[in-house]
């Protein structure tokens, strides 16, 4: 408590603290490492220039400590001294001790080398610490043995990484590896952003060999998304949704694990009903149009929208096989009678999107839609009605009537888009059925 007091007041009270400095000093070179260790790092922790001349020789003997906690408290007070006087730090030349003790036996000493390295020669050529065969390899050799926080400090080093070949390259994927395995969710997101590297970097195919990077930490991901909390779980799944647009079809089979669970937050809801469209194939488009129409009763207006979107995703792209699309359609025409403005409007703006890509639809999107302009109250699913009209003027009858009416109330209508879509559906009905 007095050594945090001590820092704390420092600054305010600079005369005051250098008194400190001789008790601070002798406790340095006491017998219980708990005492050398808080001591130096007290003393490292005030933050005076003129404190520079007492600390350099104390953190120098704390370097070569027997006890692995003075010497890592030893390794930050160097960081510190950076900080504080750049003269003094080259002068001691603190770099190649902390290279020298990379092969330190203790690894919290180690990973606290790699942060210091990492800030102190970040604005150099590499953006951080040197690295060399012999470096990466020998961290990676001992990452069973660090922290949690010291594995990634470890893996971050990868991307960096160049491998002289690509013997190499699969090697260092294969001390990584059993990483992948681990609770670790932070370690495993820093394998795959490892794993991706090295694609890039080795083999003939970079893109099949991004691709089998992909499934082989999807398992892993799969489960850290089940298993995590929500704040974790968005994360990762956003890293999914990443992946599986860098690779579409990995996840595919995984589209289960995806489906919306009633306690979870409204945000993960959100993000899991934008990826499942994306997972969609013929086989098993069926399952994830039917969970998303399930979506689509939610309580949640936002979630209602994303949901009809989705939906209309999965025509557009076609990707959901024969018929998929026309199911799709149907489904949408029935929401245009629900009695849920949004949906409704929502549903007439997906409509429009799917006759775009699928013109003969047609048949199927027209009936309702002189009833849906009626009821329909949201300015852009009343204008995606009207562009519906225009479209299918030719074998809806009422088409001309129901603008008729728009039109006479044309003042009316505050809306710029509504008045838009209504201009050009009309043109479009004039050459499709002059004399009406």
């Amino acid at each position: 408590m007095v050594y945090l007091f001590l820092c704390n007041y420092a600054t305010s009270h600079p005369e005051l603290a250098q008194m400190c400095t001789n008790t601070l000093q002798k406790d340095c070179g006491n017998e219980d490492p708990m005492v050398r260790g808080l001591a130096l790092r007290a003393l490292c922790s005030l933050r005076l220039p003129q404190m520079v001349e007492y600390i350099s020789e104390p953190l120098r003997r704390a370097l070569s400590d027997h006890h692995a906690y003075v010497r890592k408290t030893g390794v930050m007070g160097i960081l510190k001294l950076y900080h504080l006087d750049r003269d003094k730090f080259d002068e001691c030349n603190f770099v190649d001790i902390l290279y020298d003790m990379l092969r330190d036996p203790d690894a919290q000493v180690v990973s606290n080398c790699i942060i210091v390295l990492n800030e102190i020669m970040a604005q150099g050529p590499d953006g951080g610490m040197a690295l060399n065969r012999a470096i990466m390899l020998h961290l990676l050799n001992r990452i069973h043995e660090f922290s949690e926080f010291g594995v990634v400090a470890v893996i971050d080093l990868v991307p960096r990484y160049i491998p002289a070949n690509d013997d190499e390259g699969f090697q260092i994927m294969n001390l990584l590896d059993p990483v992948l395995s681990t609770s670790n969710s932070a370690a495993v997101v820093a394998t795959i952003r490892a794993f991706i590297s090295l694609a890039d970097q080795i083999g003939d195919d970079p893109v099949q060999m991004k691709r089998q990077v992909v499934g082989r930490v999807k398992a892993s991901l799969v489960t850290l998304v089940a298993s995590g909390c929500s704040e974790l779980s968005y994360s990762l799944l956003k890293h999914v949704d990443s992946l599986v647009d860098s690779c579409p079809g990995i996840f595919d089979d995984e589209y289960r694990q995806f489906y919306v669970r009633y306690h979870e937050p409204t945000h993960i809801k959100h993000l899991k009903v934008q990826i499942l469209p994306k997972l969609a194939n013929p086989d098993n488009a069926p399952d994830i149009v039917a969970e998303l129409g399930e979506c689509v009763t939610d309580k949640d207006p936002q979630m209602n929208r994303l949901a009809v979107r989705s939906m209309s995703l999965i025509a557009c792209r076609d990707v959901g096989g024969e018929g998929c699309a026309d199911s799709i359609a149907r489904r949408l025409v029935e929401m245009l009678d629900l009695d849920v403005s949004h949906v409704c409007a929502e549903a007439a703006t997906s409509l429009a999107d799917v006759l775009r890509k699928h013109p003969e639809l047609k048949q199927i999107i027209a009936p309702p839609l002189p009833r849906a302009l009626r009821y329909m109250t949201e300015p852009e699913g009343k204008a995606s009605v009207v562009h519906l009209l225009g479209e299918c003027g030719d074998i809806v009858g009422e088409a001309p009537y129901s603008l008729e009416k728009l039109i006479d109330s044309y003042d009316e209508i505050k809306d710029a888009s509504v008045k838009i879509a209504l201009l050009t559906s009309t043109i479009k009905l004039f050459f499709k059925r002059p004399p009406e």
